[in-house]
């Protein structure tokens, strides 16, 4: 019988998004730390973890061994070993006693560890929550043992004990997924079992309240409210916006990548958006008292992104707004409606 061969790969972030990349070996047949192969070019990237990864029949299948590149190379070895006996009728012991399962544990706490060092805050909290409801929920001590009915227990757990609503238990089985996806476990779920969650309309607020609401605030929260309701924003992009994307000669506003703060846009895509002529105005004002050492256009004192930007705009007493009602990101889901309804007049919103 042919011998069974296994490769050697790191998971790394790309700008495509995660992939597993060929490692490159030193003059002595030693890998070399953090070192992989990039759409041919040679690349450094110190997040993410090794993987092995072999066939079996028409199956790749793919183990994570850490992120020591010296233990990921002789785990690389022993398995080709393994494989190559068992192909050859010789009965073999797995080195970790665990017939080569995966903690559940253990792969939660790395991939957390990979989200840590890759994705925004927000990111890693959502995968924290969604992971730790799944370790609660799932009796299972490895991956190689979850199955769809772990998953559909994970569905009613959502609901029934943690009574969260249909688009959180989406979101969160979602994210579920994506875990179990990234340690190579597919096609345990069927169109019809993931939770299903009606797609509602967002509460459009009128003209008139949103005036009221701008007349309560100072100079620099209407300018930033402003900013909202004119560009459609989200609040990491207007948390990083610089004056250098700000283009007042043809009235636009970039939403652009800023390595300097290890910011990218969603997706990473960046993208130009018109603005009217009154938010054009109003910057311009803005700008000629701004700090002009510090780049940002909504900075703090020590020229920083203001965090939690939602919760830092300004919420009216109930007699004056019915906007008072609805958190924060409620109020900034009516900024896209808005300046769909009023596109031709977006100086109004």
């Amino acid at each position: 019988m042919a011998n069974r061969e296994v490769n050697l790969t790191k998971r790394v972030q790309t700008p495509h998004g995660w992939r597993y990349c060929r490692v490159l070996l030193s003059a002595n047949g030693r890998v070399k730390p953090d070192v992989v192969v990039v759409n041919g070019k040679e690349e450094r990237h110190q997040e993410g973890a090794y993987y092995l990864e072999w066939r079996e029949g028409a199956k790749r299948v793919r183990l994570s061994v850490g992120k020591d590149a010296a233990d990921a190379s002789a785990r690389r070895l022993r398995k080709e070993a393994e494989l190559n006996a068992v192909n050859n009728g010789v009965a073999v012991v797995p080195e970790n006693g665990q017939d080569g399962h995966r903690s559940l544990a253990g792969a939660v706490s790395e991939y957390l560890e990979e989200t840590t060092l890759t994705k925004k805050p927000k990111t890693l909290a959502a995968y924290t929550t969604a992971l730790t409801y799944f370790a609660e929920s799932c009796p299972k001590l490895f991956l190689e043992e979850i199955e769809r009915k772990d998953l559909l227990m994970f569905c009613a757990f959502l609901r029934d004990l943690k009574e969260q609503a249909p688009r959180s238990c989406w979101n969160k089985f979602a994210n579920v997924m994506s875990f179990l996806k990234a340690n190579g476990i597919r096609g345990l779920v069927k169109k019809n079992d993931w939770p299903r969650y009606t797609e509602e309309e967002p509460e459009i607020y009128e003209p008139e309240e949103l005036d009221k609401l701008l007349a309560a605030c100072d100079a620099e929260e209407r300018l930033w409210y402003e900013f909202f309701l004119m560009t459609g924003m989200r609040e990491q992009e207007v948390m990083y916006t610089y004056w250098s994307d700000v283009n007042v000669a043809h009235a636009t506003v970039r939403v652009s990548h800023k390595p300097d703060r290890a910011w990218t846009p969603k997706a990473y895509k960046e993208r130009e958006i018109p603005i009217p002529a009154k938010l054009v105005k109003s910057l311009k004002a803005w700008k000629a008292k701004a700090d002009k050492t510090c780049g940002l256009v909504f900075p703090t004192a020590g020229c920083k992104p203001k965090l939690d930007a939602e919760a830092r705009l300004p919420r009216l007493p109930e007699s004056r707004c019915r906007a008072c009602e609805a958190r924060p990101r409620q109020l900034l889901a009516s900024q896209v409606p808005c300046n769909v309804r009023d596109a031709v007049s977006l100086g109004r919103c």
